[in-house]
């Protein structure tokens, strides 16, 4: 006699996926951070970060797409992980550009890149609050978009000082680097807004 088996709906972990590519995101800019404070080796480990982050995003979505009741709406957790995939990809972008032009970072971008780690670091304990209602990730959130915040000041800072730079290529070189800091910047803004929209519509 045969046995009537009885197939559920998968329902997968889909907040740990989010938390292991907030994980590696966050591992990708303390590279960038070692990267930026003149350890030329860490720019490898930001691609690594990058390549695993993506991986892993692709697992969340493949997933998403046959869960059968998600924690929170499928959209929000398909943004959130879209969103914090680009963080690291305009790291990548960054790190390879310095390499093309062969400049090393200075002290703004360095600096830069500790506030952009600072803020990720945040964004994966508002994604950790997500999962476990522990705490208010909006919370996580904001301390995320106040270092992103420092971030322009810097940004600020180092254009004005360029303009006392005789060199042109060294005033044209940084700009571009600067710049791309303030779009990774803009980058983990966007996620902290998702993590807002996310608990409103929850809430």
């Amino acid at each position: 006699m045969s046995t009537k088996r009885w197939f559920l709906p998968e329902n997968p972990d889909l907040f740990g996926m989010l938390q292991e590519q907030a994980a590696i995101t966050v591992e990708g800019m303390r590279a960038l951070v070692r990267w930026a404070g003149g350890d030329a080796t860490a720019g490898d480990a930001v691609r690594d970060c990058e390549h695993r982050a993506d991986d892993k995003k692709r697992e969340l979505w493949r997933k998403l797409r046959d869960a059968f009741s998600p924690p929170i709406d499928a959209e929000d957790l398909y943004s959130l992980s879209a969103d914090l995939d680009e963080v690291l990809n305009a790291a990548k972008d960054l790190v390879r550009e310095a390499e093309i032009v062969q400049t090393a970072p200075d002290a703004p971008t360095q600096e830069m890149a500790g506030f952009l780690a600072e803020s990720v670091e945040h964004l994966a304990d508002a994604f950790s609050r997500l999962t476990t209602k522990e705490g208010d990730p909006t919370v996580d959130a904001d301390l995320a978009i106040k270092s992103q915040r420092s971030v322009e000041k810097t940004y600020r800072a180092a254009m004005s000082a360029l303009m006392d730079q005789a060199d042109l290529r060294t005033v044209l070189v940084y700009r571009e680097l600067y710049h791309r800091m303030l779009q990774i910047g803009d980058r983990t803004h966007v996620v902290s807004e998702r993590v807002w929209y996310a608990v409103v519509k929850e809430g």
